[in-house]
This record gives C-alpha cells, sequence and structure tokens, in this order.
C-alpha cells in the first residue's frame, strides 16, 4: 500500500506556521545570546499511558516525515511573521536560510510504546531542533491516540474487519489522518475518500437512512440499490422494521446478497434473529454488519454474536476517550561550555524527565514474549540475543531517509502487539502491560 499525496494542503505548502509563538521567540532570544548553536539533543516521550491503558501505538511517522520534508521559511512564511513582529530582522534572515542538518531516530510506525519510550530523538543544534516540537507534537499525540484506539477495537474484533467511518465526527483534515492511523492499526477500510487518494487505503460504504427514505417503498430502494450497485452490496436494513426489510432483501437480491447492516437497537439480539431469518432464507453466506457509536467495549460485548463485521466512527475519530497521548518535547542533553554533551532534565514531581541521550530495546524472553522496554540512557543497553532494538534512523544530516509503506507498518503492528503478555488484551483498567527500566 503506498502513500501518493502529501498532507493537508498542497504538496508545496510550508509546514512552518504550524507551531507556536514562543518557538520563534526562544530562537530570536538564543541567536542573540550565543546558544543557539549549541548541539543538542530532544527526544519526543510520554510520562504515562492514558489511565486505563496497557499500552500505546506509534502513529504518524509518515505524515511527520512529510511535514518535515515542507519545513521552511518561504517569502509568504517570512512575511507573516515580519508583518506581525513576531521576531526581529537578524532572526528572519536567520530563518530564511533554515535548513535542519541534523539526524532523527524514532520508533518506526505501527511499533508499540510504553511509559518514557523515547519515540523521538532529535539531533541538531539548538535552533534547529526546538522549531520541530510544536509539529511533532500535534502530529504524532493525534495520529498515536486513533491508532492506540484502534488497535484494541482491531483486537477485540478477533480478525473480523472493522471499517473507520467517523469522518463526520471530526474536523475534516483530523478525519484523513485518524483514516490513515486506523489503518496502521488494522483496519480494514475507511469510508473517506481523500484518505484514499492521499494514502491509497480502501474504501468502503454503500447507503444511508436517507437514500432508504427517498424511496416510495423499502423495496423500492432495495431495487435501486441492488439495480446499480449489484447483488453483493450491504443493505441498511433498520429504517423501518427489520424483519420485513430481511425479508424483502433478500427477495430483491437472493440468497447471493452481500451483506445486511444494523445501526441501531440492541446488535447482538438483533444479530442473532437475523442471521437466524437469513439462514432460513437460504442467504447462508450473508454477512451481517454492525454500526452505531461502537468502541473496544461494545465490539468486545458482540464477540459471541454472529456479527461478520464493524463501522466504528465518533470512539475511533476521538481516541475512545483519551483523543491525546500526553506527549512532550524535552531538551536532555546539550553542548556545554567545554564542548562536552551534558545531560539536563527538568525536575519535577509530577512532571519529571530523565536526562541524557536515550537508546532502547524491547526486551524479549527465549520465547519472543516481550517483557520489559529497557532505555539506556548515554549509550544503548546490551542485547541478549532475543532482543529488539526500537530506535530506526528517520532522518540523517537533514534527509529524511526513514520512509516506507503503509503495508509495513501494518505487519509491524500485528508483530509487535503480538509480542504482549496476553494481560494486554485486557479491556478492565490496569498497570502497563510491561515496565520500563532505564539503565544508567
Amino acid at each position: 500500500m503506498s502513500e501518493r499525496a502529501l498532507g493537508p494542503a498542497a504538496a508545496g505548502t510550508s509546514t512552518a506556521l504550524l507551531t507556536d509563538h514562543y518557538e520563534l521567540t526562544m530562537l530570536q532570544a538564543a541567536l542573540q545570546s550565543g546558544t543557539a548553536q549549541r548541539r543538542s539533543v530532544f527526544e519526543l516521550f510520554p510520562r504515562r499511558l492514558p489511565e486505563g491503558r496497557r499500552y500505546g501505538v506509534v502513529a504518524g511517522v509518515g505524515r511527520a516525515l512529510d511535514a518535515f520534508e515542507r519545513f521552511r521559511f518561504d517569502d509568504e512564511v517570512l512575511a507573516v511573521l515580519d508583518e506581525g513582529r513576531v521576531v526581529d530582522a537578524q532572526t528572519l534572515a536567520w530563518l530564511a536560510d533554515y535548513e535542519f542538518t541534523g539526524d532523527i531516530w524514532g520508533y518506526p510506525e505501527g511499533e508499540v510504546y510504553l511509559p518514557y519510550s523515547p519515540l523521538v530523538v532529535v539531533e541538531a543544534s539548538f535552533a534547529e531542533a526546538v522549531l520541530l516540537e510544536t509539529l511533532l507534537l500535534s502530529i504524532y499525540n493525534h495520529d498515536s491516540a486513533i491508532a492506540s484506539a484502534a488497535s484494541r477495537m482491531t483486537w477485540a474484533a478477533e480478525g473480523r474487519p472493522c471499517i473507520e467511518m467517523g469522518s463526520r465526527r471530526t474536523h475534516e483534515e483530523a478525519a484523513v489522518a485518524a483514516a490513515r492511523a486506523a489503518y496502521v492499526a488494522g483496519f480494514a477500510s475507511t469510508s473517506n475518500l481523500a484518505a484514499r487518494q492521499r494514502h491509497g487505503i480502501p474504501t468502503a460504504g454503500t447507503s444511508a437512512h436517507s437514500f432508504t427514505l427517498l424511496h416510495d417503498t423499502e423495496r423500492d430502494a432495495f431495487v435501486a440499490q441492488v439495480t446499480s450497485l449489484g447483488r453483493d452490496t450491504t443493505l441498511l436494513v433498520d429504517t423501518y422494521d427489520i424483519a420485513e426489510a430481511v425479508r424483502v432483501a433478500v427477495e430483491v437480491a437472493g440468497p447471493e446478497l452481500g451483506a445486511v447492516r444494523l445501526d441501531s437497537g440492541d446488535l447482538g439480539v438483533l444479530a442473532h434473529q437475523v442471521r437466524a431469518q437469513l439462514d432460513s432464507l437460504g442467504a447462508t453466506k450473508t454477512r451481517i454488519t454492525v454500526t452505531s457509536d461502537l468502541d473496544e467495549y461494545a465490539i468486545a460485548a458482540l464477540a459471541a454474536a454472529p456479527v461478520d463485521g464493524y463501522g466504528v466512527g465518533t470512539q475511533l475519530v476521538t481516541g475512545s476517550g483519551h483523543p491525546t497521548c500526553g506527549f512532550v518535547y524535552k531538551l536532555v542533553s546539550r553542548e556545554g561550555a567545554d564542548g562536552e554533551m551534558v545531560p539536563v532534565a527538568k525536575k519535577a514531581k509530577d512532571k519529571g524527565s530523565v536526562g541524557g541521550r536515550k537508546y532502547a530495546l524491547r526486551r524479549r524472553n527465549s520465547r519472543g514474549r516481550a517483557e520489559a522496554e529497557v532505555v539506556g540512557i548515554g549509550e544503548a543497553p546490551v542485547d541478549d540475543g532475543d532482543d529488539r532494538t526500537l530506535l530506526v534512523p528517520l532522518v540523517r544530516d537533514g534527509e529524511v531517509v526513514g520512509r516506507e509503506p503503509l503495508s509495513a507498518s501494518r505487519e509491524r503492528h500485528l508483530a509487535s502487539r503480538a509480542e504482549l503478555p496476553l494481560q494486554a488484551r485486557q479491556l478492565s483498567r490496569g498497570e502497563p502491560v510491561i515496565p520500563t527500566i532505564h539503565l544508567d
């Protein structure tokens, strides 16, 4: 699966203004003090998982790399900064020549993460690296929240396909990003056509209740849809009387009817009733798809019902109660007056961080089961032969080197999730499924 286009606007649009004002005022002050060119290491990481979650999923890496490549201060961007007197003339001149020349390492897309996982490590001058903070955080926080919710949903679905259909429940551009993140975490398709255009994600959809209500009778609506879309289409059967609709649907399309969709009521009970009716009418291969504000808990509750697929909207695009991951972007090491790198960290009981450049691996036992997230400070942890190194190069000397197809991210997520202990599947509240261990 290939990604064919770029972010929220035309391919050439700069992303430099998708940031916070204080990134540029910090730059101006650092330029004036002579500290802007100090070598620095910034890290993007979570201090904790959202309450009740046992693991998270990294998403947005590909989108972040696209946005990084378009992060430049062209004439239009500089004019905005100049007219608003955001920074002084010296800083504007520096920004006009801005070019990131450093390195970026990160967890690859689809990987599982835990508290204090160093998801992104940015090594460059302070001036080059600090400007990326808001852009990276906004992409990673949103997309990883969606992917983390989607992973729980696809795991609860136990192999039954999930369709992302939340476009009408969020911002129009967030909808495209959400479809992409859900696909990384195992969703089979999306209803969003922009996601198909930009990212090559399969799309699906047939009709809404308005189509049935448009026609004089439900039969007329079914005939029109089957005539146009074929017998393998999905007919929505809960506009009026479900049992009567199922009977008419099979009469119109025959036993070759592809699927029926239920969008209201007690979905578990109705699925059993509709399955029995379809079978009695000879439509034994007709599938049942359910929708209606589903989340991972509702999907899990339907595990014993004869449901063949799920359409998920509102709960998915809002992160199923956790629309952000709480990632932060902190300076953890910088060049001292003597030219040596010095670990630095904010000291606070509730917002503390760990100084020093990090390295990470997933500690696994001989059976390939994850046991811990091991984070080395200043040097890489030793692989005992069963472990996996987690950080991969994303940008080297200012050039993107970590782009990959979405299919690789999907495969990675399934493999990474499968390594976790069985407790990771539990939807009840609990601690992270494996501990994070820091090695000095």
